[in-house]
């Protein structure tokens, strides 16, 4: 059973779920119409439930709903829809932080104001299911709002949309990949070469560098040690693993675990042996 805390519009309801004592997000169509604040429902037919997850615990989820226009909200679980048809598992602890997002960079780009994502290219390449998804969903903002966001803003909703099915954190996503970034240039710089944005090297080194960040933040080791044998056979990649794991270590500030150097050093070499 629910109570009808407030009516955002004809498709959406805030309300208190009664039984586990929490407030909800009920998305779907005409749900709202002829309803009431203090009313009492039951569950209806094809709705969508959203739990609510402030950015800040003490800022109550009513106060954050009251601060973005119910279209945003809709436009936001209409996305999560779309990337619920692709991927396996999306939270809808979601739907507020991306609704959020999604307002302000729809007041930019009716200011004609941008945020400049430089690591867009590379979001793409990394989270290429979830930019699907994003595009979908500036087409949905477009068709509902009007309002025509930017590819760079196509970019941070991927990473929510990666973060919706990861639980991964959307500012950690993003250092991730600033740190793939960096580090590809540190190869590029150390070896004299360009590697091309969209080849298949360049793709897989960023793959093996996200990851590489993921089990170093979880603090998890890959099983074999091929250390030994790189630094013998391959003692300039070698070095270039060192140096950048050792400047990973600082900026993620916790340790890269040394078996990771050695396959770094290989992804490394396969980037050299092609230029």
């Amino acid at each position: 059973m629910y109570r009808i805390i407030k009516v955002l519009n004809n498709n959406a309801i805030l309300a208190l779920d009664r039984e586990k004592k929490r407030e909800i997000i009920l998305l779907g169509n005409g749900i709202g119409f002829g309803k009431h604040p203090g009313e009492e429902m039951k569950m209806i037919k094809n709705a969508k439930i959203y739990t609510l997850v402030t950015k800040k615990k003490q800022v109550s989820a009513l106060k954050v709903v009251n601060g973005i226009k119910p279209v945003y909200i809709e436009a936001t679980g209409r996305i999560l829809e779309e990337a619920e048809k692709v991927f396996e598992h999306v939270s809808h602890d979601s739907l507020l932080p991306l609704a959020d997002h999604i307002a302000l960079a729809a007041k930019r780009a009716e200011e004609k104001r941008q945020i400049p994502n430089p690591f867009t290219p590379d979001i793409k390449v990394l989270f290429e299911k979830e930019y699907e998804v994003a595009l979908k969903g500036r087409e949905i903002i477009r068709e509902m709002t009007g309002s025509e966001i930017s590819d760079d803003e196509v970019g941070f909703i991927s990473l929510h949309i990666h973060s919706a099915r990861t639980d991964e954190k959307v500012s950690e996503t993003l250092d991730n990949t600033r740190i793939i970034n960096e580090g590809i240039r540190m190869i590029e710089e150390q070896f004299q070469i360009d590697v091309e944005p969209d080849s298949l090297a360049y793709n897989r080194m960023m793959s093996h560098i996200y990851y590489m960040l993921v089990r170093t933040r979880k603090g998890e080791q890959v099983k074999a040690d091929l250390n030994e044998f790189v630094q013998l056979k391959y003692p300039k990649e070698f070095e270039a693993a060192v140096k950048i794991c050792a400047w990973m270590e600082k900026e993620l500030k916790t340790e890269v675990k040394r078996e990771e150097i050695g396959f770094l050093a290989i992804h490394i070499l396969r980037i050299v042996d092609r230029e």
